[in-house]
């Protein structure tokens, strides 16, 4: 059923598209960069409750952060699509045994931060305020928050921070269209004029937004955790980061899906902060 819903979307736009090209594109575009969830619910709301709230700003932004003290490093933790901060409560969990000091944040529009629209570009911008205020040694992101948190290093160069750790990342953007426009079943002309939006909102091609290129220049050391059965980011995806990301090492799983929550996947992220 759902992918018939998905099907009838596609082929509506399509028609759209010979009425006018940029509107079915500006539709297309928001309906890849719009959330259908990620709102924090009764169980997630008490755990993110055990966490210092603090609200920053980026623009008309409201940004919402998650702070557990401790007297280690500081690790900042970025969720990916459709999740919030509470995603990350078992990993939290461990680190506050461990003694770190951990932050996290509600990425655009997900959770209890501002915005209507997602983009890995504006989740940059959240994690640089964030960096700002906590900074953090290291950061451990997941699916396009690994993107963003990339983006944001490449961008800002943030001198503090020493390790990045990429679960389940994206490396090329231009993959991630194409992969939607595929699974809608877009025509021709949606899809080149998506790429006209894109450079519009971002100012540059599709192709030039690459995490592997983002790293290819960044001083941090990287671990990289992908899994072989990761049907949402293709695993090739992972190899093409670590061919980029000079010092960087690549730990493949199996079995273990896109969201990587396994205590083996934590074990490895404890021994590599902790060295």
């Amino acid at each position: 059923m759902k992918e018939v819903l998905i099907k009838l979307i596609g082929s509506y736009y399509n028609m759209l598209s010979y009425v006018s090209k940029p509107y079915a594109a500006d539709k297309a575009m928001y309906l890849f960069t719009t959330p259908r969830a990620g709102r924090i619910n009764e169980e997630q709301s008490d755990f993110l409750h055990t966490a210092y709230q603090e609200e920053l700003k980026y623009k008309h932004y409201p940004i919402m952060t998650y702070r557990w003290l401790g007297k280690k490093q500081t690790i900042l933790l970025t969720h990916g699509w459709e999740s919030n901060a509470a995603r990350w409560k078992n990993l939290i969990l461990d680190l506050k045994k461990r003694g770190f000091n951990v932050i996290a944040l509600d990425a655009p529009a997900h959770g209890k931060s501002g915005g209507r629209a997602f983009d890995a570009m504006l989740y940059a911008e959240f994690i640089n305020v964030v960096a700002q205020r906590f900074s953090p040694d290291v950061i451990i992101g997941h699916s396009v928050g690994g993107m963003a948190s990339a983006y944001f290093q490449h961008k800002y160069q943030f001198d503090k921070l020493k390790k990045i750790v990429l679960l389940g990342a994206p490396s090329e953007f231009q993959d991630v269209m194409k992969r939607y426009t595929d699974m809608l079943g877009y025509n021709h002309r949606i899809v080149s004029e998506l790429e006209q939006t894109i450079i519009k909102r971002f100012g540059t091609p599709s192709d030039a937004l690459s995490t592997a290129r983002f790293l290819a220049t960044t001083e941090s050391e990287g671990l990289i955790i992908h899994d072989q059965d990761d049907h949402i980011i293709p695993y090739n995806d992972a190899l093409l980061i670590k061919n980029s990301f000079k010092n960087s090492q690549l730990i493949t799983t199996k079995g273990l899906g896109h969201s990587l929550i396994h205590a083996s996947v934590a074990e490895h992220i404890y021994e590599f902060i902790d060295t």
